[in-house]
This record gives structure tokens, C-alpha cells and sequence, in this order.
């Protein structure tokens, strides 16, 4: 019960800030006109959109598997980010994360640990591209002056995270060695972090290697490119007038609306975010959050009809795994790690 409690105070400032914007959002917004907005939108460009997102959502998989050093399959890679984005739909404190790294351990021989850190990169890496996205669109949105430092203080922070998390990777022994100098009094600490610390720092090492961190670049700059041209024909499907920087604009400030505390899935910040950009840009709130309702359904749509194939594929559920990562972190918490992640 006390570990209940403990995670709805957790959950609080995330569920205030939803409950604020959605609340804002039902005040300001002409509920009728959003919905006229939605029925008279271009299918042409919708259709356009939701095949470019499924390519995209593959072109993903192919950027996770290069850090993963094609050490698994790429179906069971597309399979395990679209079971881990499902999570992050339904289950709180973005655990579809560490979700991904779980189930794929279950499907590969690497280990748990040794799949996160590729995760944290991959995510360090999109928020680079989209505090990049973001500032490159600002100049061009009128009213929209100064936004721009916070896709700078962003960008530092990134590069900060990139770069320590490189030196960390050059220099694994050394930073080995200061943390077992350091446990020196604490066995238990020293023999469980000391073999966490290891397979970590080997997850990092695709940041030494120049030739794939290029690969990863470049397919993560590609992914990023398409993610530019879905959001143009997302906004071109319901403002005609819409430009690429349109695109760029809702994009970055959807990722940003996204990584603020909220409920699962970014319900109310991602809407907020979204529709508060494209108001901006267009001056019409209904249609602006038409464009936000039709994007949240389109990512349901086909995050769910694969996330839900992939679990049923492997006898899961949702509460199911939830379950699982709870018990997998308190016996990580509790006792050394397992030599192969595979047999949790």
C-alpha cells in the first residue's frame, strides 16, 4: 500500500499539469468548430501521412538497431519499440522505456543493462534534432521571438549529457575503478553496481566507434527529415496555407510539450503543445487543436494495432508487464544481477 501511495504523489504533478491544460483547452476552444475542422480535412494528405509515419516508425527501428550493434533481429527491434510506445501510452513515469529494454532482453541474448543506456542515447539524440528543429523554425514564426532559448538551454544540456556520456565510455576502467574505491566499505554495492557499471559502460561504446555513430547519425537525421515532412502534411491536411516550417515548428514543440511531466502518453501537454504552436502560426485555436486530436488518434491507431501484436505475440498484456517491471526492479534493487538478464 505504502509503495501505492508512494507512486500517485509521484504521478501528482503530472496529473495537475494535464488536468490544467486540458481544462484550458475546453474553455478556449469551440468544440463544434474543432470537429467541422476535423470532417473537412484532407484525406489525401491524412492518408499520405499515416504511410510516411509507418515508414518512419520503421526507419526507428533500423536507428535502434544500429546501436544495438544488430545484435538482434530487426523485426523483434520494430516489435519491441512498438510494444515500448504502447507502454508509454498506458503506463506512468514513462516506463514503456525501460519496457523496451525489458522485453527485448527476453528476445536477445544481450542484457538488460546493456540495452538502457542505447535507449538513453537514442533519446539524448532526438532531444538534440528537436531543440536543433525548433530553433531553426523560430526565426521564421512571427510573435514567436525568444522561444528560442529554450531550444538552446536544450541543446547545451544535451550536449553536455552526449559528451560526458562519451569521456565516461573512453574512460570505463578509470570510472570503474574511482566507484570501487569507493563501495570499498559496501561488498553488496560494490559486487552489484560494479557488474550494472559494466554492462552500462558496454552499451556506451557505440559513442567511440566513429563509423557506426555516423550510421546512427545519419539514419537519425533521416528519421527526423521524415518526421519534418509528416507534420508539414499533417498541418497542409487542415491549413492550406501551411509551409515545411510550419512542420518544423509543431514538431519541435510537440517533442518539447512531450517530455514535460503529464499524464501517460503526453495527454493534454502533447494537445497543448501542438495546438498552442499552430495557433500561433495560424491564429485559429479549433482548427489548431483539430490538427492535435488527429495526430494523437493516427499515433493510437497504429501504435496500438502493432504494440498489441507484438504483446499478444508473446502471450503479454499491458498490466501484465507493468507487473513484470515492478518485480524487476525491486529484485534488481534487492539482489546482485542475474549473468543473463534472459532467465528474469
Amino acid at each position: 500500500m505504502s509503495e501505492t501511495i508512494k507512486n500517485l504523489r509521484r504521478m501528482l504533478p503530472g496529473l495537475i499539469v494535464s488536468l490544467v491544460l486540458v481544462a484550458v483547452i475546453l474553455y478556449f476552444v469551440d468544440l463544434r468548430l474543432t470537429l467541422a475542422a476535423i470532417q473537412a480535412a484532407n484525406v489525401g494528405y491524412l492518408l499520405i501521412g499515416v504511410v510516411l509515419g509507418m515508414l518512419w516508425l520503421m526507419v526507428r527501428a533500423l536507428v535502434w538497431r544500429t546501436l544495438l550493434r544488430n545484435r538482434a533481429s530487426w523485426r523483434d527491434v520494430f516489435l519491441t519499440i512498438m510494444e515500448g510506445y504502447l507502454l508509454n501510452n498506458f503506463l506512468p513515469f514513462r516506463l514503456g522505456e525501460l519496457g523496451r529494454a525489458f522485453l527485448l532482453s527476453r528476445k536477445s541474448e544481450m542484457k538488460f543493462v546493456e540495452i538502457l543506456p542505447t535507449i538513453i542515447i537514442e533519446r539524448v539524440a532526438d532531444l538534440a534534432f528537436s531543440a536543433a528543429i525548433f530553433v531553426a523554425a523560430v526565426p521564421f514564426v512571427v510573435g514567436a521571438q525568444g522561444a528560442d532559448r529554450i531550444g538552446f538551454i536544450v541543446g547545451f544540456a544535451v550536449v553536455v549529457g552526449l559528451v560526458t556520456m562519451y569521456l565516461l565510455a573512453r574512460n570505463r576502467q578509470w570510472a570503474l575503478n574511482i566507484f570501487h574505491r569507493l563501495s570499498t566499505r559496501w561488498p553488496v554495492l560494490q559486487q552489484t553496481g560494479g557488474s550494472l557499471l559494466e554492462a552500462f559502460f558496454a552499451g556506451l561504446e557505440v559513442l567511440t566507434d566513429p563509423g557506426l555513430f555516423i550510421r546512427f547519425f545519419l539514419l537519425m537525421a533521416f528519421n527526423w527529415g521524415m518526421a519534418i515532412v509528416q507534420y508539414y502534411l499533417l498541418c497542409l491536411a487542415f491549413f492550406p496555407q501551411a509551409t515545411v516550417v510550419w512542420g518544423m515548428f509543431v514538431l519541435g514543440a510537440a517533442a518539447f510539450g512531450g517530455a514535460i511531466p503529464s499524464l501517460p502518453g503526453g495527454v493534454g501537454t502533447l494537445e497543448g503543445a501542438m495546438a498552442g504552436s499552430l495557433t500561433l502560426l495560424s491564429g485559429n485555436q479549433a482548427t489548431a487543436l483539430a490538427v492535435a486530436l488527429t495526430s494523437r488518434v493516427l499515433n493510437y491507431l497504429y501504435i496500438g494495432v502493432f504494440g498489441l501484436y507484438g504483446l499478444s505475440r508473446e502471450g503479454q498484456t499491458v498490466s501484465g508487464i507493468y507487473q513484470q517491471l515492478i518485480k524487476f526492479q525491486s529484485r534488481s534493487a534487492e539482489t546482485p544481477p542475474a549473468t543473463d538478464s534472459n532467465q528474469e
